[in-house]
Order: structure tokens, then C-alpha cells, then sequence
């Protein structure tokens, strides 16, 4: 079983940058597929990007150029650069974890969910 706490998240203008965080644990293998989803206020939760544990990045069309996925293995946490934020950026964050491609993405289906972190771009 994986924990997934999240931080970083708040109240950021328009055009600016926020970094939020994801500390795994539970689990001693961390060979983890991550990703990061959003959810507005009214809309379906979406994804925003993932990175496989051999460091394969995807992102959603509408933040490619604009947010970074990383990941410290060592320290089994994730990572999620946003930077030219928007007000459409908005909502709820939630950091996913899967650990059933021993590492990789093979879709937007995690298992592990963290509780969120809310991020408001005015």
C-alpha cells in the first residue's frame, strides 16, 4: 500500500509559478509510475502529467510548455513545476501513484491517490 501526501499548493497571480510536491511511502519497491491529475470545481478530475520510473514524461496538451514533471527517487517524491500559470489552471490537485508496470505508464490509471492540494490562480 502507498501513502501520497502532497504540499505546496495555494494562491498564486496569474502568469506566475508554483511548485507542488508528492512524498510516496508504504511501499519498499518505489518502482512507481506518478502522475499528477487536476480537478475544477464542477469538471471531471483530468490528467495533467505522469513520469514513469525510467523517466518517460507525458503532459496533457494544455500545459506542455508550462509545467515540468520530475521525481527524486531517491527520496521518493514527486514533483510538479507549473510556470505561466492561468486562471483555468485552477482547482485541485492530486498526486497518483501505480505500481503495476513494474515502473511504467501504460495509461492514466492509477491505483494510489493522494488527498490533494489546492491551487487558485487569480
Amino acid at each position: 500500500h502507498v501513502q501520497l501526501v502532497e504540499s505546496g499548493g495555494g494562491a498564486v497571480q496569474a502568469g506566475g509559478s508554483q511548485r507542488l510536491s508528492c512524498a510516496a511511502s508504504g511501499d519498499a519497491n518505489n518502482r512507481y509510475c506518478m502522475g499528477w491529475f487536476r480537478q475544477a470545481p464542477g469538471k471531471q478530475r483530468e490528467g495533467v502529467a505522469r513520469l514513469s520510473f525510467g523517466n518517460t514524461k507525458t503532459y496533457a496538451e494544455g500545459v506542455k510548455s508550462r509545467f515540468t514533471i520530475s521525481r527524486d527517487n531517491a527520496k521518493n517524491t514527486l514533483f510538479l513545476q507549473m510556470n505561466s500559470l492561468k486562471p483555468e489552471d485552477s482547482g485541485m490537485y492530486y498526486c497518483a501513484a501505480d505500481l503495476r508496470n513494474g515502473g511504467g505508464c501504460a495509461a492514466w490509471d492509477f491505483t494510489y491517490w493522494g488527498q490533494g492540494t489546492q491551487v487558485t490562480v487569480s
